[in-house]
């Protein structure tokens, strides 16, 4: 069977500055940067984020290579530790404005739309150490500062902005399951960070309004990473485990990016749990009056909980996830490298799910994908990766898209993440992402069988079952 897709579908790819760059000219050190310096051998093989994929110095050839793969678009950042030179100030730094309009003008010329994500886990270290980075208001104004920056300097040729990617995450990763740095465990030092990165969200949009940038075609919007919550069974305490697990994890985000409002619920078990963030009429104003034009989802796999084994009433450290516990579904298929499960169905109960609740705005799968590690066992004499696996797992995400698109969800396109093999944080380059292969020893990169496979799909518009 043929799927076919829209004309203008976006056939893309994504990655962002900090796991792609390198630390070449950056005046400041962000969250990453500074945790590899203090602590390498937490990162995986002690590969840091100085070099990455060295995007900073090959941009050229390797946007050459995803034009050659036929994406049509591809979503990066900027970063706020690289543009920024008085971060109080707001004052640029010469070097990034010219690396940065060179990018995009190099994306144009290849005919590749450029999409631009202001916030990727990057945040200055230096406004962690001295203000608690996200935890302080102070912080929120001068990311957006650095927002309206990017806006007056690059928004004549970018007209697709996002505020944040995958929010939720700093708030998991930094303040409740220490797998970012500073790796603290405050529950309500998370709902405070929460509540500041919405409003700083609402805040940056409202900035992007103001400078006019919609009348010209420019729309901005958050990327979320989308994770649909499935109980383990429908007994009414695995329900309500799925309800609160859905409402924080998703909704959070979710409900104020769309209808500029958190949920009620929330709201109100964040008082009974005396965890409730700290906000003014006239934020909330902000949040409700600057909502998103467009939607990214990052998907990459489910989410499925039960009931808490331990009353969510003990005593101890507030923690969300004191009312539920993760479920291993026997049976499920996994991407053991990743430890990850494989349900490509989600992405059609999400299209639908902002079809009917999210006043089916539009959206696009702004990342999904499929990380493995030992790449090389698949390389065959030619030096090529015969990635099949995620060729298929490509192919069965995009048919319930389609399903979903088919159904009426307003989605314009798909994003792999990610274009080159990138750094992935801690796990640096343990698990491959990308439709290129990168050789971090000499940066020699080659396209995998996965991308020349994508630019048939890109240039037919079309999915055939395998």
């Amino acid at each position: 069977m043929q799927r076919t897709f829209k004309e203008d579908f976006w056939w893309g790819a994504a990655t962002s500055g900090p796991q792609s760059e390198g630390r070449f000219n950056k005046k400041h050190a962000n969250m990453f940067d500074y945790w590899y310096e203090i602590e390498p051998t937490d990162f995986y093989d002690q590969v840091g984020p100085d070099v990455t994929s060295n995007f900073y110095n090959s941009f050229k050839e390797d946007i050459a290579l995803m034009k050659e793969i036929g994406l049509n678009s591809v979503r990066t950042s900027i970063q706020w530790s690289r543009l920024i030179d008085d971060l109080e100030l707001g004052t640029v730094n010469e070097d990034a404005v010219r690396f940065y309009n060179e990018v995009i003008d190099t994306f144009l010329e290849a005919g590749i739309r450029p999409v631009m994500n202001l916030h990727h886990f990057d945040l200055p270290v230096e406004l962690y150490h001295k203000y608690g980075g996200w935890e302080s208001k102070h912080v929120v104004d001068l990311y957006v500062k650095f927002a309206e920056k990017c806006f007056e300097l690059f928004g004549d040729r970018v007209k697709d902005w996002f505020t944040h990617n995958e929010p939720i995450v700093v708030v998991e990763g930094e303040y409740l399951h220490q797998f970012h740095y500073p790796k603290i465990v405050d529950g309500k030092k998370a709902v405070q960070v929460a509540y500041n990165l919405n409003l700083a969200s609402a805040k940056a949009i409202q900035a992007f309004r103001k400078l006019g940038l919609q009348n010209d075609g420019g729309r901005i919007g958050i990327i979320l990473n989308l994770t649909p919550t499935y109980p383990a069974s429908d007994n009414p305490e695995d329900l309500a485990a799925a309800n609160i697990a859905e409402l924080f994890n998703n909704r959070m985000f979710l409900d104020t990016a769309v209808h500029g409002e958190f949920p009620q619920e929330l709201v109100d078990l964040f008082i009974k749990d005396g965890v409730l963030w700290e906000s003014t009429s006239e934020e909330l104003a902000v949040i409700k009056e600057n909502t998103i034009d467009v939607l990214g989802v990052n998907f990459y796999h489910p989410n499925r909980v039960k009931a808490p084994d331990i009353a969510p009433n003990s005593v101890g450290e507030w923690l969300p996830n004191r009312y539920f516990d993760e479920y291993n579904m026997p049976g499920r298929r996994m991407n053991i490298d990743r430890g990850w499960e494989i349900y490509p169905k989600a992405l059609y109960d999400i299209a639908i799910n902002i079809r009917d609740n999210y006043n089916n705005i539009p959206w696009f799968v702004s990342e999904n994908g499929m990380g493995i590690s030992g790449e090389e066992r698949f390389m065959n004499e030619d030096g090529v990766v015969e990635d099949d696996y995620r060729i298929d797992f490509i192919r069965e995400h995009l048919e319930w898209v389609h399903q979903g698109i088919e159904e009426g969800s307003n989605c314009f396109g798909y994003h792999l993440w990610t274009p080159i093999d990138c750094w992935s944080w801690a796990n640096a380059y343990k698990n491959r992402y990308g439709f290129i292969s990168t050789n971090i020893h000499t940066q020699i990169k080659t396209i995998k069988k996965s991308g020349h496979w994508f630019k048939t799909v890109a240039q037919t518009n079309t999915v055939t079952d395998k």
